[in-house]
């Protein structure tokens, strides 16, 4: 007896994980992102570049006109109905070309149905509306969102939102608008830095870490602990025991009972990990290396790699079994290695493109790196060279733009002469 096996998801952005319990049975994919085939397909997908601002026209009028200028659309959530039609008019003085909607949950449905018809059809450019837009949307041509007064919603919502774009063959982007920092309470400002630091795919793991960090989950570790590790499984325990640790030891305090591993293990690090924002291919082509888990297994292991040792055999044991490297696998390789120097610099956002490189330090200007000896010594190395760095702060945030910088590899070379002890 043949059996068919539907499956029906709106997240499964790629099929590397369906392929892990399915093998190679025959696959249709039926979505503007995946290639119809028999076989394993792999989607394409994109970063959503997300940034935060104070609330400006001029952030506004460049990213409408930026995404107008390829021929998308733009969402602009603003979550008070009677203040829409200004907004409308904002967008349209700042915009002229632009045609403005409006739309809310106060709409009648069928004039509420039509203006999302119409919108998807293209007959107006900017979509001004309220929340009602995180669920249920899924529109190709739109990809630039911007979100106002995005200190008052939760996490969730704010990756739901951003949920919104990128969901086709062009990148999305999502500007988050909120006062100045100091305006706004310590939460609210740890949600802006979390959803704008995990902003790759499958990112939402993260997010709800930082959620449940942010919001409390208990006392794990003291005695008002109730609950147990199989409640929270074993992963998530040593992941919040870890940096449970690590805070304690960033503060200057001993933990006592810990081996010399454990120690190594241990290291402070003083930002969780590093977005890169680049404009070329970093991957595995499907050309080069045929088995989605063989390629879901590679991914891992490349992404856990910290020496050039280690880089350097994978590289031969690639070369070995599947030819000469694609210039795209390079490119991944110098990604991982670009995102391991920023971590140790602690950056946590990297962006190279136009022969800049633009390094954005960890956003909590009171931490500990600020008064490393690494970070004293960038600092000299920067200030001894006008032409080459320019060190700004924009939003209460401390950024560093390099110039000259043409290649990823330049980047990761740039990054290591800068964390070097070494004067040459």
């Amino acid at each position: 007896m043949e059996y068919i096996l539907i499956i029906i998801s709106a997240i499964f952005v790629n099929n590397i994980l369906l392929s892990q319990f399915l093998g190679v049975c025959p696959f249709l994919g039926v979505s503007n992102k995946l290639s119809t085939a028999s076989g394993m397909s792999m989607a394409v997908c994109f970063v959503i570049t997300t940034e935060s601002h104070i609330f400006s026209e001029d952030v506004i009028r460049d990213a409408v006109e930026e995404e107008l200028s390829r021929g998308g659309q733009v969402y602009f959530v603003h979550n008070r109905v009677e203040d829409l039609t200004t907004i409308q008019g904002l967008i349209t003085r700042l915009c002229p070309k632009a045609r403005v909607a409006i739309g809310h949950g106060r709409m009648p449905a069928d004039e509420l149905e039509k203006l999302i018809m119409d919108f998807i059809y293209g007959e107006f450019d900017v979509l001004v509306a309220t929340t009602i837009i995180e669920n249920g949307i899924d529109i190709a041509n739109a990809n630039t969102i911007i979100i106002n007064d995005a200190h008052r919603y939760g996490l969730s919502d704010l990756h739901q939102l951003r949920g919104r774009v990128g969901r086709s063959d062009k990148k999305g982007f999502c500007y988050l608008l909120s006062p100045p920092e100091e305006l706004i309470g310590g939460d609210a400002r740890r949600r802006l830095r979390a959803i704008e630091e995990f902003s790759d795919l499958g990112s939402g793991f993260n997010i709800a870490m930082q959620d449940l960090d942010i919001r409390g989950a208990g006392n794990l570790l003291g005695a008002e602990q109730s609950g147990f590790i199989a409640d929270v499984g074993i992963e998530t325990y040593q992941k919040i025991l870890n940096q449970a640790i690590s805070e304690l030891r960033a503060e200057g305090l001993d933990v006592s009972g810990l081996t010399q591993a454990e120690n190594d293990a241990m290291d402070v690090a003083f930002v969780d990990d590093a977005t890169i924002d680049i404009d070329v291919d970093a991957m595995i082509p499907d050309s080069y290396v045929r088995s989605q888990s063989e390629k879901l297994r590679l991914y891992r292991e490349i992404d856990a790699m910290k020496s050039d040792a280690e880089f350097e055999a994978l590289a031969q044991r690639l070369i070995d079994r599947f030819g000469a490297l694609p210039q795209s696998v390079k490119e991944l390789i110098d990604v991982v290695k670009l995102r391991r120097e920023a971590v140790n610099l602690g950056m946590e956002h990297i962006k190279v493109k136009n022969g800049l490189m633009i390094a954005r330090f960890v956003g909590d200007n009171s931490s500990p790196f600020f008064k490393t000896e690494t970070f004293l010594r960038l600092l000299r190395r920067v200030v001894a060279q006008p032409d080459r760095f320019v060190v700004k702060q924009y939003n209460n945030r401390l950024s560093m733009t390099v110039r000259k910088i043409y290649t990823i590899a330049e980047g990761v070379a740039m990054l290591r002469y800068l964390a070097s002890e070494s004067e040459a």
